[in-house]
């Protein structure tokens, strides 16, 4: 004899959200809306954090069991922030909540299940340091001779391994997408992959990609333990769905297959990181998994002007695949258009915007409120240069600054060298590039160079070469005809040229092998050079770089990634940033500098299907970055590697939006009355 019962869920206290006051028409259907899979499209600054955390404490306040919630955010801070907000809503135990990033959600899980799969208790996770040296080991034991032939160092092999397991890619195709130079040695990557996997499995580890996979076979191969969760988790919020990969939107609809009680919030015309995998077409398919599902929009505007939102509407609507949206403003106008601004070339765009953001300053818009973005973090090479000459503080958002790049580091480290050939420093890490040449190789050779009348003679003579051991003989002679061609008289104080010459001899191949970002890198040294052909000589060239190290307003001290030019508060600098890193920011001015077709869109991305779609959305984030003011800039020529002179047109993406919409700001170079005593070239700069 059996009897069912059923568990009254918990008595409501009464209403006590001010739901009238606190949100308006659009959050409230999201917060109150009843049962079954939700697809909520949030516009840029239309409150979707604020509508989550209330749809939260609706479905605690209504009965459901803290326990029995599941939050998935793209970064377990949020999900913290959202839960404490939500504890000060209603009266329950939200720590109950199982509210995290789909890693960490996953950890927990396996935590409890992981024996099933093969695993022993206490899993070790790999942060990326300890995955990429097991890769390293795993290299060495699949015999790879990485000396005859370049191979891909860990790090890379890492991105691809990654790439394959996030978009569920066989690997021989992930290998063809993100690095098709090295599709002939894809049979050994293979290999190295297998016996990563096997090595992680016999060491009881799990790196963070295994987080995902093995929850998503816990839910598929353990039909009883995926009952346990589908029942567990009676009702599902994701937040930024339009940046879940293919594998974390199968783990939402496997764990959301019981009772199909799933809301997910995410604009997809805010869908930027498809190169790291994130798939909008979990978005914009959600309503073919789920026909039954009810579709939300919030589309009022608390961040921007009339104006800014505008451009934007207008910008986006070019896309095919989406969503159609129009944000609406809660904003008044305040007298300012969006601006256009047409320079005639990057120098001139750097200066209009260290200018521009001088006479704000002086408005009285703090520099902290002003941001500088771009598609590419070597767009910002000129600016910062001007910013320091002009002594504006900044701070980069986009990874360290430009000049201090390992990249820019290591083929200016060769140009040093030309100048200075007894520069300890450059010498040192010029010889760790060269093929198997050792720290201590390495030494040896230095203390030969430091007591030579002529160093670089010294190096083209054979004596040096023959006394080093016989493994490092092929990277010694690279290293050797490299440095004869950067000294050849045609060579020698041209430092575009000798760039380019580094990039040709073997540096690419070295960025390709070693990281996974190479062909930005290499885009980065390809501006360099074109940067380097304003200059006559080698040393006017570095001497020009070492400006951005050595002109400072602080003690001089270390060099370090992330640090900051300083020139006023330490609290008062603006931002630079590309346009990925701004994402979910919000400044009250904003520049978009470089805004010139092949530059944004970057022509790279238009190689890709959907590329250009892609990019577009990503001009969509920065114009949705401003609050009160907008600042598109682009230069109108640019110099290329072979001194002659190309035109550059606006990007597409400016030149869709009807240009009734922009101001045009025209250009004009104040001339200085140098004659007159007192008179400052910038009067804002004078104490």
């Amino acid at each position: 004899m059996t009897r069912r019962y059923v568990i009254k869920a918990e008595t409501s206290r009464g209403s006590t959200l001010a739901l009238q006051e606190e949100l308006n028409e659009e959050q409230r259907a999201v917060v109150m809306a009843g049962g079954g899979p939700m697809l909520v499209i949030a516009g840029a600054g239309s409150g979707k954090t604020r509508t989550l955390t209330w749809r939260v404490a609706r479905l605690i306040e209504a009965g459901i069991s803290p326990a029995r919630i599941l939050l998935m955010t793209f970064t377990n801070r949020a999900a913290r922030e959202m839960l404490r907000r939500v504890g000060e809503l209603v009266r329950a135990d939200v720590q109950r909540v199982w509210g995290g990033t789909f890693h960490s959600i996953g950890n927990r899980i396996l935590r409890r299940h992981a024996e099933s799969l093969g695993y022993g208790g206490g899993f070790t996770i790999l942060d990326t340091e300890d995955a990429r040296d097991m890769v390293e080991a795993c290299i060495d034991e699949a015999a790879i001779d990485t000396r005859s032939r370049r191979f891909p160092k860990s790090e890379v092999l890492r991105d691809i391994f990654s790439y394959a397991t996030n978009t569920d890619t066989p690997l021989e195709e992930a290998v063809l997408l993100k690095h098709p130079q090295f599709e002939p040695l894809t049979a050994q990557i293979v290999r190295v992959d297998r016996l990563y996997q096997a090595r992680k499995q016999e060491r009881n580890a799990m790196d963070y990609d295994d987080l995902l996979v093995n929850w998503k076979r816990l839910l598929l191969e353990k039909p009883e333990i995926a009952a346990i969760y589908q029942e567990r988790f009676q009702q599902i919020l994701v937040d930024e769905y339009q940046d879940t990969n293919r594998l974390q939107g199968e783990i939402i609809d496997l764990l959301a297959a019981r009772h199909r009680q799933l809301m997910v919030v995410g604009d997809d015309a805010q869908s930027i990181f498809a190169w790291r995998g994130a798939s909008c077409e979990n978005m914009l398919e959600f309503e073919k998994r789920y026909p039954e599902a009810r579709i939300c929009r919030l589309e009022t505007n608390y961040r921007s002007t009339p104006e800014i939102l505008m451009v934007a509407n207008a910008s986006i609507m070019c896309n095919r695949r989406q969503f159609p949206k129009n944000l609406q403003p809660v904003r008044g106008s305040i007298d300012f258009v969006p601006a256009l601004i047409p320079a005639q070339d990057v120098d001139q765009q750097a200066a209009f915007v260290a200018s521009r953001i001088l006479e704000l300053r002086d408005e009285g818009i703090p520099l902290g409120e002003i941001a500088v973005l771009y598609r590419a973090h070597f767009h910002s090479l000129e600016l910062q240069l001007e910013l320091t000459r002009r002594g504006i503080p900044y701070d980069v958002r986009s990874g360290v600054r430009f000049f201090e790049q390992v990249h820019i580091k290591d083929v200016t480290a060769y140009l040093r060298l030309l100048v200075n050939p007894r520069d300890e420093m450059a010498w040192r890490r010029v010889l760790r590039l060269a093929p198997r040449i050792g720290q201590v190789t390495a030494g040896r050779i230095w203390e030969r160079l430091a007591v030579a009348e002529s160093p670089l003679a010294l190096v083209r003579s054979d004596e040096l070469g023959a006394s080093l051991p016989r493994g490092a003989a092929a990277g010694w002679r690279e290293l050797v005809a490299l440095l004869t061609e950067l000294t050849a008289p045609e060579n020698l104080d041209a430092p575009a040229r000798q760039i380019e010459l580094v990039l040709a001899r073997g540096y690419s191949d070295y960025l390709a092998a070693g990281f996974e970002n190479a062909e930005a890198r290499e885009e980065d040294l390809r501006q360099l050079a074109g940067y380097a052909l304003r200059f006559d000589s080698t040393e006017a060239f570095l001497s020009e770089l070492a400006l951005i190290n050595t002109e400072r307003f602080s003690p001089p001290g270390g060099t370090v990634g992330e640090d900051v030019v300083m020139g006023g508060e330490e609290d008062e600098r603006i931002v630079l940033s590309t346009i990925h890193q701004a994402k979910g920011l919000e400044w009250r001015v904003v520049f978009l500098i470089g805004a010139a077709d092949g530059r944004l869109p970057a022509a790279r991305s238009l190689r890709e299907p959907e590329g250009e779609e892609e990019e577009r959305r990503l001009f969509y984030v920065a114009l949705t970055r401003a609050r009160d003011q907008l600042y598109i800039c682009y230069p109108m020529i640019e110099t290329d590697r072979m001194r002659q002179t190309v035109l550059q047109r606006p990007s597409r993406f400016v030149t869709e939006v009807p240009r009734s919409l922009f101001e045009i700001w025209n250009l004009e170079e104040e001339t200085p009355l140098l004659d007159e005593p007192g008179v400052s070239e910038d009067p804002r700069l004078i104490n």
